[in-house]
């Protein structure tokens, strides 16, 4: 068996990674990394950096022509700024409406994307990173577990009942993610989760401040270098 893993060079799906390794081996593991037209090319970089680490294959692909009408602060083409502060400070002020860093149905595309890929590369589980405290509040409603359920349904009624959807974390927060992660010597310091493209991760975007906060709650320090 074979398995693809969508890998973005976070901490989420360098997780994913890492278990999808333990159980297939590096040798039937594929990495897959999309460019949808974010505002840096870091998090690429990072991915390609974890891949060479486990020694798997990585393929990359360019989707952003998808998204060039979203006004989403994530991507380079926006005028709006990347939100600073705690997710669920900025969904105070969506009305329950996802927060501006969702990009329109993208891991809808993503595994649909995926799909085609792992059946013409023989694979027949594809593992994403969603985690709860992503889809709380409606903040990325992508990373539900409704999401996942029903595009689970579609790509395995779609292949043939050839291929199903992993995602490890659904009912996980990220410090769970964490935990997991460093049973596993998961190599954090290669990872990139900061949705601004510095030097080093500004610490107050709503991924910095997760990311922090979950290895604070494990009792250990985040390796990466922060601005703040």
């Amino acid at each position: 068996m074979k398995a693809l893993v969508l890998i973005s060079g976070g901490l989420d799906s360098t997780t994913c990674l890492a278990l999808a390794v333990k159980e297939y081996g590096n040798e039937n593991v594929v990495g897959l990394s999309i460019f949808y037209g974010q505002r840096h090319d870091k998090e690429i970089k990072a991915a390609d950096a974890v891949c060479d680490y486990y020694k798997v294959e990585h393929i990359t692909l360019d989707l952003s022509t998808m998204f060039q009408f979203s006004d989403c602060s994530l991507l380079k083409h926006s005028d709006e700024e990347i939100p600073e502060g705690a997710y669920d400070l900025q969904l105070k002020e969506t009305n329950g409406k996802p927060v501006s860093t969702y990009v329109p149905f993208r891991n809808g595309l993503f595994l649909s994307s995926a799909a085609a890929i792992a059946l013409s590369k023989g694979c027949s589980k594809i593992y994403y990173g969603a985690h709860a405290d992503d889809a709380a509040g409606n903040a990325y409603p992508d990373c539900s577990s409704d999401f996942n359920n029903a595009m689970n349904t579609a790509i395995y009624e779609g292949s043939g009942k050839q291929l199903q959807i992993e995602a490890p974390f659904i009912g996980l927060n990220k410090a769970g993610v964490v935990r997991l992660g460093l049973e596993l010597n998961v190599p954090y310091e290669l990872t990139w989760s900061c949705y601004e493209g510095h030097d080093n991760a500004c610490g107050r975007c709503g991924t910095c401040i997760d990311r922090k906060k979950a290895f604070e709650l494990n009792g250990t320090v985040d390796p990466i270098e922060y601005e703040d």
